[in-house]
């Protein structure tokens, strides 16, 4: 969010050629605190993915359980 990117402790998922990834991680380390390589072009994205879905999952779990409370 807006205040983990003003106190630089973003977390990036990153795919791509490694070569590449090792020459931007100095760049993205101004802007993040966890730099993680996932591999091929296109897995950084897909564990952003699943990292949203886990949420996501654990909202809705969440947000059931204190409906169920209220009842």
């Amino acid at each position: 969010g807006v205040g983990a990117a003003r106190a630089r402790n973003l977390t990036f998922m990153v795919g791509g050629v490694e070569q590449e990834f090792d020459a931007a991680k100095e760049l993205l380390t101004c802007m993040g605190s966890s730099i993680v390589y996932c591999g091929e072009v296109g897995t950084g994205q897909a564990a952003k993915i699943c990292n949203n879905m886990l949420l996501g999952i654990s909202m809705l779990g969440t947000a059931e359980t204190m409906n169920l409370g209220i009842r």
